[in-house]
C-alpha cells in the first residue's frame, strides 16, 4: 500500500474590512471587477496573483475563494485592500480571516470497492449510474469525502489543515476496518 497524499486545492474564507465600500466607484475604477447589483448585491473581484476571486459587499464584508494556502489567503486580502486604496479608501483594520471551507484532493493509496463500502459504511450515497464516486459524510466531523475506486479522494467541509489531516486519518482508519471485515 502506498502512502496517502493530499493537498489543498481551494480555501473559502470570509473577512470584514470594517467599513462600507462604494461598490459602483470600485467597479468604475478597476478593470478586474464585475458588478451587477440588479442580479447580485456583491462585486466580483478577480485577482491574478495569487489566483483568487473575491465577493465584496457594500458593508465591507468579503468572501474569498481560490487560494491554496493560508499564506495565499492573506496575500489575496492584502491585494483587495490595495485595490480599494486606488479609490482613496484606506482600510484601517487588519481583517480577521475566517475559513469557511477547505477543499482538498489526493490519494489514499488503496483501491476501494465502492459497492461494498456503500453497504458497510453509514452516511454514504452511491449511485454509479449517475456519478462514479461514493459520497461519505465522516461521522463526528464536518468532513465529507468523495471516494473513487482507484483510491483518489476529494475532501470538503473542514476549516483548518489540522482538521483536514485528522479527517483523512480517520477516513483511512474507517476504510481499513471495513476492508478487513
Amino acid at each position: 500500500m502506498s502512502k496517502k497524499e493530499i493537498k489543498i486545492v481551494n480555501i473559502v474564507c470570509s473577512a470584514s474590512l470594517g467599513q462600507d465600500i462604494p461598490l459602483i466607484k470600485l467597479a468604475e475604477a478597476l478593470p478586474n471587477t464585475e458588478y451587477n447589483p440588479e442580479q447580485f448585491p456583491g462585486l466580483v473581484m478577480r485577482i491574478r496573483d495569487p489566483k483568487t476571486s473575491a465577493l465584496i459587499f457594500s458593508s465591507g464584508k468579503i468572501v474569498s475563494t481560490g487560494a491554496r494556502s493560508m499564506k495565499k489567503v492573506r496575500e489575496s486580502i492584502q491585494c483587495i485592500i490595495k485595490n480599494i486604496a486606488k479609490i482613496k479608501i484606506k482600510i484601517k483594520t487588519i481583517p480577521k480571516v475566517n475559513v469557511q471551507n477547505m477543499v482538498a484532493s489526493g490519494s489514499i493509496g488503496m483501491d476501494l470497492n465502492l459497492n461494498s463500502l456503500a453497504m458497510e459504511l453509514e452516511n454514504t450515497e452511491y449511485e454509479p449510474e449517475q456519478f462514479p464516486g461514493l459520497v461519505y459524510k465522516l461521522p463526528g466531523t464536518r468532513a465529507t469525502f468523495l471516494l473513487f475506486s482507484n483510491g483518489k479522494i476529494v475532501c470538503t467541509g473542514t476549516r483548518s489543515e489540522t482538521k483536514l489531516r485528522e479527517a483523512v486519518d480517520k477516513l483511512v482508519k474507517n476504510l481499513k476496518k471495513t476492508v478487513k471485515t
